[in-house]
């Protein structure tokens, strides 16, 4: 008899892309601060170091088809966090040696990032794959938005603690933080995902037992498809204008308004509390939770990359500004948009991942996985080394950030326009309007 995942069975998957979500932002979020304001490194070291654990994550399209080939995924779930957490916390000792070995510290850092973006994707894409198998077709688009916004939830609620309990900043302090998160992480998913995966079995249909197909037959189908090329030249570049910031936002807040590692790392829990009420809101409004059809949300993916751009410019602004600009209501407002963009985003990749003569959603969803891990990693990368190369050239901190704030915001009006081309009532496939009846 097929089964299908319910509610709290998709709740305890999201527990594990929240755990997952905890301790990514010990390295990109808390990390990245410090070894830039506590430990004096150039922008451009975590930063490179975020983006190498990015292209690690490009073999996510070999760990998913392997995964489909008929073993157990729960072992690589929990053994994707154990080596997630492992490079957690080996990253945190390797930015307590910057000090006084810093080229061994940073040799440390690139080996658990390494480990963390390894971790990431194993864990992430069968977990991925569990859900696409236990979970019906109409609500697919509403499971991968309920993971998303746990995943911001566990960011959340990580980044404010860690906040409140890293002040006054001591190394010690530092150690306990992401100690007390890594196992909290890995004993939730270990936990969650007791008996998970056999309710999957029996939900897979006869038409998902076939042979997953290749990457390379999976890459001539998009590219023989110019809704598929479009949206994927979209996801790219909406992403990458969603990851610039995501390492220069606390480095800014600590140059130019002189705030406290707590502070800063508390403001990106602002931030992400914002995209969870985005993604909230936008869910309901846009009836992504309804298995609606893209052209539902094109309004709403618009939305959220033009607020976005918006609040882009109001940062842009506030580098001038300084301390008078309501800063925290600023990025809330930015945090909102980005959710409501993420959420729209990921229902018009659910719909439109049957797309085409094959349905094959999940190598699909594999690649546009992809192109959104490249975006991330060069965004973040494009960042952090545009405020260093602006900021050597000029002298100037603030006109530094001021300049890459506004790229960022361009970035996002070019995805609107293309958001409005990609689900053009006109290109929608007709299949695609029965599959969302």
């Amino acid at each position: 008899m097929n089964r299908s995942f319910g509610w709290f069975s998709i709740v305890r998957l999201g527990s594990v892309q929240a755990s997952i979500g905890a301790m990514v932002m010990i390295a990109t979020s808390l990390l990245n601060r410090l070894m830039v304001l506590e430990y004096r490194l150039a922008a451009g070291v975590p930063a490179g170091l975020v983006a190498w654990h990015y292209m690690v994550q490009l073999s996510r399209p070999l760990w998913g088809h392997g995964s489909d080939l008929g073993r157990r995924r729960t072992p690589w779930v929990i053994g994707g966090m154990a080596v997630l957490g492992t490079g957690a916390l080996l990253a945190v000792q390797a930015t307590t040696m910057l000090d006084d070995a810093r080229m061994l510290g940073i040799g440390l850092a690139t080996v658990a990032f390494t480990l963390i973006g390894a971790g990431v994707g194993a864990a992430g894409t069968s977990m991925l794959a569990i859900l696409a198998s236990g979970v019906a077709p109409e609500r697919r688009a509403a499971a991968a938005a309920t993971t998303w916004i746990m995943m911001v939830f566990g960011i959340v609620i990580s980044a404010g603690t860690a906040g409140a309990l890293l002040d006054p900043f001591t190394e010690q302090r530092l150690f306990m933080v992401a100690g007390c998160v890594v196992a909290a992480a890995i004993t939730l998913t270990c936990i969650a995902m007791v008996g998970l995966e056999a309710k999957a079995t029996g939900a897979l249909s006869a038409e998902s037992r076939q042979p997953p197909a290749s990457l390379r037959e999976a890459i001539a189908e998009i590219l023989g498809d110019p809704q598929s090329r479009r949206f994927t030249m979209f996801i790219f570049v909406s992403m990458l204008a969603y990851s610039m910031q995501d390492l220069i936002l606390e480095p800014f807040a600590g140059l130019v308004f002189q705030m406290s590692p707590g502070q800063s790392t508390s403001l990106s829990g602002l931030q992400h509390g914002g995209v969870l009420v985005g993604m909230i809101v936008t869910g309901l409004g846009g009836s992504a939770f309804a298995g609606r059809m893209p052209i539902e949300l094109r309004i709403w993916t618009m939305l959220g990359c033009v607020g976005s751009a918006v609040a882009l410019a109001g940062l842009a602004m506030a580098a001038q500004a300084g301390p008078v600009w309501p800063l925290a209501a600023n990025i809330a407002a930015l945090g909102f948009f980005n959710g409501a963009f993420a959420v729209s985003a990921i229902g018009s990749m659910m719909g439109l991942a049957g797309a085409g003569k094959r349905t094959r959603e999940g190598v699909r969803m594999g690649v546009w996985g992809t192109a959104q891990a490249t975006a991330f990693g060069l965004g973040g990368l494009t960042g952090a080394l545009g405020v260093d190369l602006v900021r050597g050239a000029t002298g100037q901190v603030a006109e530094s950030f001021q300049l890459i704030f506004a790229f960022e915001a361009s970035l996002f009006l070019v995805s609107a326009i293309l958001a409005m081309r990609v689900t053009h009532r006109r290109d929608i496939p007709a299949q695609l309007g029965a599959a969302g009846a």
